[in-house]
């Protein structure tokens, strides 16, 4: 049997391994294909910087949920929540988006999925 990676050398260290990794392949993206202006990061505001901080949280959520609940499992929460977030986005037209409310078929839809995941971890 092979281990993973975070079972061979840690959980926070394999995200930080991978992280890095990506950051590398990333980076080498930017040189090789960027169209952009990198440099233009220091003219947006300081709240639309804080998705690498979040990716990290997410992710080391994500390590952790694995070890006690299952792939499965976690992948089911992920995708109920990113459902539910996403529908209190709309409901609301958060970030300059549309707005499309909360309608009964929507909250049905939710709650199922939320019965769906008791249901699969009892």
């Amino acid at each position: 049997m092979t281990l993973g990676l975070g079972q061979k050398i840690g959980l926070i260290e394999g995200s930080f391994i991978s992280f890095l990794i990506g950051t590398l392949v990333l980076f080498f993206f930017t040189i090789f294909f960027g169209k952009g202006n990198i440099l233009a990061v220091t003219e947006v505001p300081k709240w639309q910087l804080i998705g690498g901080i979040l990716g990290a949280i997410y992710v080391s959520i994500l390590i952790f949920s694995v070890n006690k609940i299952g792939v499965t499992s976690t992948l089911m929460a992920v995708v109920l929540g990113q459902i539910a977030v996403g529908a209190i986005i709309d409901h609301f037209g958060l970030f300059g988006g549309e707005r499309y409310p909360i309608t009964g078929t929507k909250m049905i839809s939710i709650l199922l999925l939320i019965v769906s995941l008791y249901l699969f971890n009892k």
